[in-house]
């Protein structure tokens, strides 16, 4: 039994660390899309979590709700702070700190 208990527990390990490395690169990828869209530099290549909690997705389903903190630049000198939220494996939000038009 506790042999199965083991198995279990590596199989879901195994998996949050999948999904959170699927769910990551959706919220590397939404942010650069963002960026490339405004004609804003995306710094540092990447996305830092800062919360995870479970919520339920459109469709009733409890998944885990993901925020994501980046750092951008409107002219090459400040850095700016974006945030994107994904709730399972779909984005829910992007939000951008004021910055400068280009």
């Amino acid at each position: 039994m506790s042999e199965l208990v083991a198995a279990l527990a590596i199989a879901a390990i195994g998996w949050l660390w999948y999904d959170s490395m699927r769910a990551r690169e959706r919220a590397l990828g939404a942010g650069r899309q963002a960026c490339e869209r405004e004609g804003l530099q995306f710094l540092d290549e990447t996305v830092q979590i800062v919360k995870v909690r479970p919520a339920r997705n459109g469709e009733g389903r409890l998944v885990l709700r993901r925020t994501y903190r980046f750092e951008f630049s409107d002219d090459g000198m400040h850095r700016r702070d974006g945030t994107i939220v994904i709730i399972g494996a779909e984005l829910e939000s992007l939000e951008l700190e004021p910055f400068l038009a280009q």
